[in-house]
C-alpha cells in the first residue's frame, strides 16, 4: 500500500508508509511548525503519523501489514440474512444452483461491470480534493466535473492549482 505526503501544497514524499513516515519525520525535524498531511493512496484518507522519537521508534509504531500466506487464499463463506420480496425468492429458487449461486453470480457481474470501481475512484479523488483544495478557486466546478466524468473540464479547472495537488488529484481520478 502506498502513501503520499504534502508539506503545504508541495508533495513531500511518496511510497511505502515507512518511507513516507521517515520523510515526514525529517521534514518536521527541520521545521517543527510545518503543515504536513499524509494520504493513503488507495482511499484518499488522511493518515495520522506519530513521528516522535528515533527512526526505529517511528517505524515500530506504524501499523504492520499482515503477511500473506503461500498459495491461494481459501474461499470464505459468510452467512447473512437477506430480505427479499416473495417474487424475488421465487425467481431465485428457479435459477440453476439455487438462490446462493444466483446471488453470487449477480454480485460478480456487478463487480465486473466497473461502475462500482468508477464510483469508488471518484470518491477517493474527492476525499483528497476536499481536504487539500477545498478553498482553491474552481473547486466547485472541479467537483462537478469529477463526478460527471468530464476529464477535460476537470483538467481545465485544476490547471491553476498548485502543480503537485493537481497532478496527484488527476492520478487519483484516473485522468
Amino acid at each position: 500500500m502506498t502513501h503520499t505526503s504534502f508539506q503545504g501544497t508541495q508533495r513531500l514524499a511518496a511510497g511505502s508508509l515507512a518511507e513516507v513516515a521517515l520523510a515526514v519525520r525529517a521534514a518536521l525535524s527541520a521545521d517543527p511548525q510545518a503543515s504536513i498531511l499524509t494520504f493513503e493512496d488507495a482511499s484518499g484518507r488522511v493518515v495520522d503519523l506519530d513521528t516522535r522519537g528515533t527512526e526505529a521508534e517511528v517505524l515500530a509504531r506504524l501499523p504492520q501489514e499482515e503477511p500473506r500466506g503461500r498459495g491461494r487464499p481459501k474461499l470464505g463463506v459468510t452467512p447473512r440474512e437477506v430480505t427479499l420480496l416473495p417474487r424475488h425468492w421465487d425467481w431465485l429458487g428457479k435459477q440453476p444452483g439455487g438462490a446462493s449461486v444466483a446471488i453470487r453470480k449477480l454480485v460478480e457481474a456487478a463487480m465486473r461491470s466497473g461502475a462500482e470501481e468508477l464510483r469508488r475512484t471518484k470518491e477517493i479523488a474527492y476525499r483528497f480534493m476536499s481536504t487539500m483544495a477545498g478553498d482553491l478557486p474552481g473547486f466547485e466546478e472541479a467537483s462537478r466535473a469529477l463526478f460527471a466524468g468530464d476529464r477535460e473540464k476537470l483538467q481545465e479547472q485544476v490547471r491553476a492549482w498548485p502543480e503537485d495537488i493537481a497532478v496527484y488529484l488527476l492520478k487519483l481520478a484516473g485522468s
